[in-house]
């Protein structure tokens, strides 16, 4: 896209005036990293329905918007107490760290943790405490010229959270990452960044809830980036539920080396426009990946998931299984790419991807692709769409089960294929509870009722 001299002197000027407020403190090569960002994005601006990878996503009104930034409320200095118990967040025994547009709170935080070589804690300050091994690693996978929102969040990356485990560290505790938009008064912008690093033979468990109140449109542009050195395991979770009005742009990207474990999860419940994409390298042999989502939509809501697991080295194996659930005029996007290296022999990959669509004017593009150049490899890759069973729905009919309950039932027993592979206990009783909650509102009004006679002898 061409650049707008209206919307690139906008985010130049506040890029330049991020710069004059915070530049000041911090380190050349952080100020050099932002600035090639900022540059990047200029020249690159906001996708189009023109670009491959953006042709069923039309981010115009997000370009449109003039975007304030949301470091500069009051509300990031002086929350809430009551805050987060509006979002009724399942509970958190581990490290847990609050954001509040984009900016880490410590009021709401606890369970920080610097001891033994270990570090859950914000990004700011480990510009500070640990500067060597941020800079190592930040902005290394999340390279700002592989995509125009990321090189957008590396123009302003200042805070969001810093998690790193020493070489055989292991945290037991699953570590909680909040970041909460305050119902803004005008639309503005906040650019999280997660940078998580699990050397060899090391454990990690993180999840990321992105939330916020009604309130005027907004944009939460996230990128996390993830590390896993030799025999490293790590366990990721993202839930998004922001409000229908805001748009969310998340990438999170993955480097695995040999022997690693890196799994995720990715549940989007809210958002006007949502955006994911997770691009994962398997750097090294015997490398394992796992990819799992969700998302659910109505009205004339967009979700889009665009996956990529590159297959660079021998004997690895990925499983992907992405669920979708549609009604009102709502779309969905599924993009999932598999790449085979020429010298990644004895891959084995498997991609699966289902939708729901409970009205006719729901739909939904689905584009699973296979790029393989090696030839001793088993990759297999599915695409279904449909509607609900009419004859399961007619069999709980039959049994005096009422309509909304009967597709209530089969619509949670679609999604919990995805929601039961949560391994965090209190996620994922939280998980089922917000699906149970959001059905009836939102998804099973439109199920058409069924016909038939529902007093049929032997039904």
């Amino acid at each position: 896209m061409t650049p707008d001299l209206e919307w690139s002197d906008h985010y130049l000027s506040q890029y330049e005036r991020h710069e004059h407020e915070r530049g000041g403190v911090s380190p050349d090569w952080l100020r050099k990293l932002r600035r090639s960002g900022i540059d990047d994005f200029v020249g690159r601006g906001f996708p189009t329905t023109r670009d491959e990878e953006w042709r069923f996503t039309n981010v115009a009104p997000i370009a449109a918007t003039t975007f304030a930034p949301a470091w500069d409320l009051g509300a990031v200095s002086e929350p809430k107490p009551d805050l987060l118990e509006s979002f009724g967040l399942p509970d958190s025994k581990g490290p847990r760290l609050v954001f509040v547009g984009g900016r880490f709170v410590p009021a709401l935080s606890h369970g920080l943790v610097s001891d033994g070589g270990i570090r859950v804690t914000d990004l700011a300050g480990a510009f500070k405490s640990t500067p060597d091994i941020v800079e190592q690693y930040l902005g290394q996978s999340a390279r700002s010229n592989l995509n125009a929102f990321s090189a957008l969040n590396t123009a302003f990356v200042h805070d969001g959270a810093f998690i790193y485990i020493p070489a055989h560290g292991v945290i037991e505790e699953t570590i909680h990452l909040v970041f909460v938009g305050t119902g803004y008064d005008q639309a503005r912008m906040a650019h999280p960044r997660v940078l998580v690093v699990a050397e060899q033979n090391s454990q990690v468990r993180v999840v990321e809830t992105y939330v916020s109140p009604s309130g005027v449109s907004s944009l939460t542009n996230a990128v996390t980036e993830v590390v896993l050195g030799q025999n490293a395991v790590v366990d990721h979770y993202k839930v998004q539920r922001e409000d229908f009005k805001d748009f969310h742009i998340g990438e999170m990207y993955v480097e695995l080396d040999r022997n690693s474990n890196f799994s995720s999860h990715s549940i989007t419940l809210g958002g006007s426009v949502a955006r994911n994409d997770v691009i994962a390298r398997l750097g090294g042999e015997g490398g394992s990946c796992t990819l799992n989502g969700l998302y659910l939509a109505d009205g004339n809501r967009l979700v889009d998931n665009h996956t990529t697991i590159d297959h660079a080295e021998p004997h690895c194996e990925s499983h992907e299984v992405y669920k979708g659930i549609l009604s009102g005029f709502a779309r969905g996007v599924f993009n999932g790419k598999i790449i085979v290296r020429p010298d990644a022999q004895k891959t084995d990959a498997k991609q699966t991807n289902k939708a729901l669509l409970l009205s006719d004017n729901a739909q939904i593009n689905t584009k699973p692709q296979l790029e393989i150049f090696a030839d001793d490899v088993k990759c297999t890759h599915g695409a279904t769409i449909g509607q609900l069973d009419d004859e399961a729905l007619f069999y709980l009919r039959a049994r005096g089960i009422s309509q909304q309950d009967a597709a209530s039932l089969l619509i949670h027993a679609f999604a919990r294929d995805v929601i039961d592979k949560v391994s965090v206990d209190e996620l994922r009783a939280h998980l089922h509870s917000q699906v149970v909650e959001q059905l009836p509102k939102t998804l099973i009004g439109e199920v058409r009722p069924v016909e038939g006679n529902l007093n049929k002898e032997g039904s």
